[in-house]
């Protein structure tokens, strides 16, 4: 009991430097993730609470809406129910009916690999379990015979065919059956170590850092579904067009862009490029021209008094990033430190932030597989010939600049944007998971020791990176994604670990969880999830607060 209380006082004397703190603390590092920690990735089940009596009106009507709805769209689902999704002037009914179809598909599928997996191991196990009796056959005739030429040779009188004594020639002579190789012995270890790889949660191989062929082709090149080819079809049709339609590039973006064409249309989405394809060119040159003009202009004054401490800042943070392989080559390192100081230089209200060179890395890998065809984490940057270099240079600048445009206030003096999101996600939960909400409460955890971390990274030290960009494509699909949008995704994502949030019965297991969740082998499919879940609490919660939207 006293332990508990040292560790609830232990927290609350060093507040200041729990993760989430709105003070500053640069150069703070995502802990690592531990496989053997939480490693069933099952997703649990976002069942509501039972109803209470005296429970508000508010909460009542959120879950009458949830049990009519359930949880997910499945990624393997008409592209044109994901779209209509998005469309504002959905019809209620049919944003209910397509929910429920998708969810029972999911269910189905989710059923059939678990039987997959079952057979799978049932199979291997008989396999195994034939091979050893088929083993310890051939032993004891290899051996029998050995025991026969060594009989006739030395001890004629032995009968081996026989129960006679192990003993000749007065030493004891150990039976060939006892031996290792094939004992029974070891059979039942072979079942048992079967049976305890048979109980451990499935394990799915290790993805690359950007590639999965189930993930929209985000790298290298394998071969297209026919769906995917569909889809690839009508965008190349779309961008061709001398005026690209922007909400048809919306609609068609919001669930997933073919890699292919993922480097003009973030540029179109975020607004850097514009829709006329006459000007696209000329727009290109323009601003490439004016982003090495601010590094004439300013990078050399980053040794000067007033900015060497932003500069060295930038230097620190830029290795602590992922992925190593990518961001510690020193082409790459040199360009990160190029765009965030002359990004800082320019934007004095806030400067440089730490949260915001996360925010560089989803652009600059994007823009560097508009020149390859390999995996980015075996690319050496270094290689791209100069000019490629500058044009991704300049176009991750601008773009990200665009991004940080629409959150701004989450990291000018005492970061406001973050605090208001945090305490909006506070509330939010606390309506659509009433269970979750007051587990924290009990131990003690505030959202803003979390989740400040979720809102000033945008959930990047949360998921791996190809996740990250899959979900970009919606946020930049969606009106105010990246400011409006990230706070029902936040919803959606910690409400997806409800059942591990309630298994653990103290701040620092919590803590730990929600500082280590189990993501790394997350994919397309889980991030469509995500996003469908987090696309019906937003059209549950349209008439919400206005503090939702901002």
């Amino acid at each position: 009991m006293s332990s508990d209380g040292n560790k609830k006082q232990f927290w609350k004397r060093n507040a200041a430097k729990v993760p989430g703190s709105i003070q500053h603390v640069y150069g703070a590092q995502h802990p690592p993730f531990d496989p053997l920690l939480h490693a069933n990735l099952i997703k649990a089940g976002n069942k509501p609470p039972p109803a209470t009596p005296g429970k508000p009106k508010k909460a009542t009507t959120f879950q009458e809406f949830e049990s009519i709805t359930s949880d997910a769209w499945d990624v393997g689902d008409d592209d044109d129910e994901l779209l209509a999704m998005a469309a504002q002037n959905l019809n209620i009914e049919v944003v209910m009916e397509t929910a429920n179809k998708v969810i029972e598909n999911h269910s189905k599928q989710q059923e059939k690999q678990r039987q997959d997996e079952t057979s799978e191991l049932d199979r291997r196990e008989d396999d195994t379990q034939e091979e050893v009796v088929e083993d310890d056959e051939d032993n004891e005739e290899e051996e029998e015979e050995d025991r026969v030429e060594e009989g006739d040779a030395t001890s004629p009188e032995v009968s081996f065919g026989s129960q006679s004594s192990p003993y000749t020639d007065g030493r004891l002579v150990k039976s060939h059956s006892e031996a290792p190789i094939g004992s029974p012995k070891d059979a039942a270890g072979e079942r048992a170590a079967l049976h305890r790889q048979r109980s451990l949660p499935h394990r799915p191989p290790v993805i690359p850092l950007v590639a999965r062929m189930a993930d929209q082709n985000t790298s290298g090149t394998p071969a297209m579904t026919e769906r995917e080819a569909s889809r690839l079809d009508k965008f190349k049709q779309l961008l061709a067009g001398p005026n690209t339609d922007l909400d048809e590039l919306r609609k068609l973006s919001w669930s997933g862009i073919p890699r292919q064409v993922r480097p003009i249309a973030w540029k179109l989405l975020s607004g850097y490029l514009p829709a006329n394809a006459e000007r696209r060119e000329s727009v290109l040159q323009r601003k490439r021209q004016e982003y090495f003009g601010f590094i004439q202009q300013y990078y050399d004054s980053r040794n000067d008094e007033h900015h060497q401490d932003t500069y060295r800042q930038i230097h620190i943070d830029i290795p602590r990033m992922s992925p190593e392989s990518l961001v510690l080559q020193p082409k790459v390192t040199e360009i990160f430190e190029r765009i965030l100081f002359i990004w800082a230089i320019r934007h004095p209200a806030s400067g440089y932030v730490q949260g915001i060179n996360d925010l560089v890395t989803p652009f600059f890998v994007v823009f560097v597989f508009e020149y390859i065809e390999e995996e980015v984490e075996n690319f050496d940057v270094s290689s791209l010939q100069e000019e490629a270099l500058r044009n991704i240079e300049a176009d991750s600048f601008w773009c990200m600049s665009k991004l940080l445009d629409g959150i701004q206030d989450n990291y000018t003096f005492a970061q406001p944007g973050i605090q208001k999101k945090v305490k909006a996600l506070e509330e939010l939960v606390s309506r659509i998971d009433e269970s979750v909400h007051r587990h924290m409460q009990q131990y003690e955890v505030e959202y803003l020791q979390f989740a400040f971390r979720w809102m000033n990274n945008l959930l990047m030290r949360e998921l791996p990176l190809r996740c990250t960009i899959r979900l970009w494509d919606t946020y930049q699909a969606e009106p105010e994604g990246f400011s409006h949008f990230h706070l029902y995704v936040c919803a959606a994502f910690l409400v997806r670990w409800r059942k591990e949030i309630l298994e653990e019965r103290d701040f620092q297991g919590l803590m730990i969880l929600l500082q280590n969740l189990p993501t790394m082998h997350w994919g397309n499919e889980e991030v469509s999830v995500l996003l469908a879940e987090a696309y019906r609490l937003k059209f549950a919660f349209a008439d919400a607060p206005n503090h939702y939207k901002r």
